[in-house]
């Protein structure tokens, strides 16, 4: 079911050395629905990309911190900056955080994890978007333990 449900997303078009650009150049990753739970695929991969040497900044109005990082109810709760926005989100919630993260805009890159695409991160303009991939399985791909 999920294979299939996968195979309807489009390509989002990035190349290889442009997501190696993005997990290179990347420091300050915003994780928009990061779980407390680090068996869950929204807690494993901030904690990854943490060990990694990146700065990674929670989202989640359910926690006021998680693996003892301070946690933002929403983005736009965040005073600064970031270089990526990382979303484990279903879906169905693309378009409503659209229009917070236009707002925000203090960000290069929107990330949506493997299997969260809505046609409006299109209209995001002036950003680099990538959808339907894991940035844990993308560094792992292609980072080769490289240190950032």
């Amino acid at each position: 079911m999920l294979v299939a449900l996968l195979s309807d997303i489009p390509n989002d078009g990035l190349t290889d050395d442009e997501v190696r650009r993005i997990l290179t150049t990347a420091k300050k990753i915003m994780v928009v629905g990061m779980s407390r739970n680090p068996e869950k695929p929204s807690g494993e991969v901030p904690l990854f990309l943490r060990s990694k040497g990146y700065e990674v900044i929670p989202v989640n109005p359910n926690a006021s911190e998680i693996s003892g990082l301070k946690t933002y109810p929403s983005v736009s709760s965040y005073p600064g900056r970031v270089d990526v926005v990382e979303v484990f989100r279903p879906s169905a919630s693309i378009p409503p955080l659209m229009k917070e993260l236009v707002d925000f805009g203090r960000f290069d890159v929107l990330w949506l994890q493997e299997g969260i695409y809505d046609p409006s991160v299109k209209l995001l303009k002036g950003k680099t978007v990538a959808w339907n991939r894991c940035m844990m399985k993308e560094y792992k791909r292609l980072m080769n333990k490289t240190p950032i």
